[in-house]
């Protein structure tokens, strides 16, 4: 047990550490975030903060996990998803303040880089004999899914770390967000006899919490690309690794909602002739134009994702 909490502490100590270093070095190099015109007015004032502090945090978790961590196959299997959509946010968030193109990748050259590493790894968890059973949360009850269980796996993977990429859209919102969803994920795995991959929750617990220091309103950084898809990535590596697939659809609650807010947008644009439910999507930038201020969003959407971490708990232990 003081391991783990050796792996939050040094994970977050870390993290806090870098940024001194890091953001006056992301300053010298310009990598700026660039504000879309069409989002909400008063981000434009947020143009030119440094971005890609996502290196900060992934940096704070290898090391953390180097010093205290077990470095078991299940681990390594959740640092390749995390730090292999770390490489796809880079190489986004590269295009997008170095190459003046703010969109960075396509939607098909993202979701093509996203679709290998999802086969990479449902390839391998099929030629390893992987577990294909899924667990219907608040029972006892797991279902042979046999070869469908990769089709739910790839979609989860990929889903999960577009959805928090898409969270990723306040000062603070992905991280804050993200503290009671891995702290979850580590008292799930404990208790699951996997205190490996508690460990490594715990690390991106910590990368979050210090991150905090330098993202909170007004933030100093940015996580970008790099940070919102690696930590996407950990975390649909928890849900898969810690057998709580369909779990992950109440704990990442509001990773859900952000990105159905997304998908009920555009669907009803195209749908209706342009006509929008939301004022805009994703959904914080509707409560934003709604007036609520920035700190307000964060603080609720942080208030209801420990209410669905909770939730998450008490289900998964009713099994």
């Amino acid at each position: 047990m003081l391991s783990l909490l050796g792996m939050l502490a040094t994970s977050f100590v870390i993290c806090v550490a870098i940024g001194p270093f890091l953001l006056p070095f992301l300053h010298r190099l310009k990598f700026g975030q660039s504000i879309r015109e069409c989002g909400p007015a008063n981000h434009l004032k947020k143009s030119g903060t440094p971005t890609m502090g996502g290196i900060m945090m992934l940096a704070a978790m290898a090391l953390s996990l180097a010093i205290w961590g077990d470095m078991t196959p299940t681990v390594i299997i959740a640092l390749v998803l995390t730090f292999g959509h770390a490489i796809i946010g880079f190489i986004d968030d590269y295009i997008k303040v170095v190459m003046q193109r703010n969109l960075g990748l396509t939607a098909i050259q993202k979701l093509a880089m996203q679709f290998v590493l999802a086969g990479a790894y449902v390839y391998y968890a099929e030629v390893h004999g992987g577990d294909q059973g899924l667990w219907l949360p608040g029972t006892d009850i797991t279902i042979d899914m046999g070869l469908a269980y990769y089709v739910l796996a790839f979609v989860l993977l990929v889903g999960t770390t577009n959805a928090v990429n898409l969270t990723d859209g306040l000062d603070g919102l992905a991280s804050c967000v993200s503290v009671p969803v891995t702290l979850i994920f580590a008292v799930i795995a404990y208790l699951g006899g996997a205190a490996d991959l508690s460990g490594f929750a715990l690390t991106m617990t910590g990368a979050c919490l210090g991150f905090l220091v330098f993202n909170h309103y007004p933030a100093k950084v940015f996580m970008g690309d790099t940070g919102s898809l690696a930590l996407g990535g950990g975390v649909a590596a928890l849900a898969l690794l810690t057998k709580t697939e369909l779990l992950l659809i109440l704990l990442g609650g509001i990773y859900v909602i952000e990105a159905a807010s997304v998908i009920i947008q555009v669907t009803y644009f195209r749908l209706s002739g342009g006509k929008r439910i939301f004022r805009m999507s994703p959904i914080h930038h509707h409560f934003e134009l709604g007036g609520w201020r920035e700190t307000k969003v964060v603080a609720v959407f942080t208030a209801v994702s420990c209410l669905f971490s909770l939730l998450s708990l008490g289900l998964w232990l009713l099994r």
